[in-house]
Order: structure tokens, then sequence, then C-alpha cells
């Protein structure tokens, strides 16, 4: 169930080039995602895990593309992307957090990618 006082999305937009995914709150919050940043975070089983002992990390998604977001419910968005990856359901909250805090999220994948040897490059 939705917190009543979390942000309310208010637009949620897919560039022409479907790179970029911009979401827009209620509170004025307005966040461009890359598809790439989504994707590498999605909140899935498949990136998450189901423990923090399981997370893993995604390489090679750097050209990634949004082809389609769908609603789940009144509370998030599944994102699907062109690699076929549509598993992630997307909470407005999370969205919100991915939104005010990149530098956490996308400098934590960053370290991952260097300390496994791995790219952003497919």
């Amino acid at each position: 169930m939705a917190d009543e006082s979390s942000p309310w999305p208010t637009e949620l937009r897919v560039a022409s080039d479907r790179k970029t995914l911009t979401v827009a709150f209620d509170n004025g919050a307005k966040h461009d995602l890359s598809a790439e940043y989504l994707r590498v975070c999605s909140p899935s089983a498949e990136v998450k895990g189901h423990a923090p002992s399981q997370k893993q990390t995604v390489p090679g998604k750097r050209n990634v593309e949004i082809i389609k977001v769908e609603p789940v419910g009144n509370y998030a968005v599944r994102i699907h992307f062109d690699d076929m990856h549509s598993s992630g359901i997307f909470s407005w909250r999370y969205l919100l957090d991915l939104g005010e805090r990149p530098g956490n999220h996308w400098d934590v994948y960053l370290q991952e990618l260097a300390q496994k040897g791995l790219s952003r490059d497919p």
C-alpha cells in the first residue's frame, strides 16, 4: 500500500531515443533517469537477489533502451528494456530514491564493476 505522505508521480515520460525516463512528482521533484541506470539498479531478483549476498552486478548495459513502461497497480511501474529484462517492479518511492540519490547508487555500481573487472560496454 502506498504511503499517503509519499510524493506521487505526475509524469512518466520515455524520451524519443528511449534512453531516458523522466519522472516528475507532486512535490516538485523531477528526475531524468537513464535507461542504463534504471537497468543496472533494477529491483528485480536477477539484480538484487533474494538476499544481500545474492546481489548481482550487471555489466554491459551502456546502450540499453526502454521499450515499454507499464503500470503495476497504483504503486509502481514495470520497465521493459530492449535486452528483454522486465522483471523489476519500480515503486514510486524507489524511483524517487533513484532520482534523489543517483551518486549513491551509481557510485556503488561503478565500484562493483571495477572490483570485478567488468565494463559498462557490451
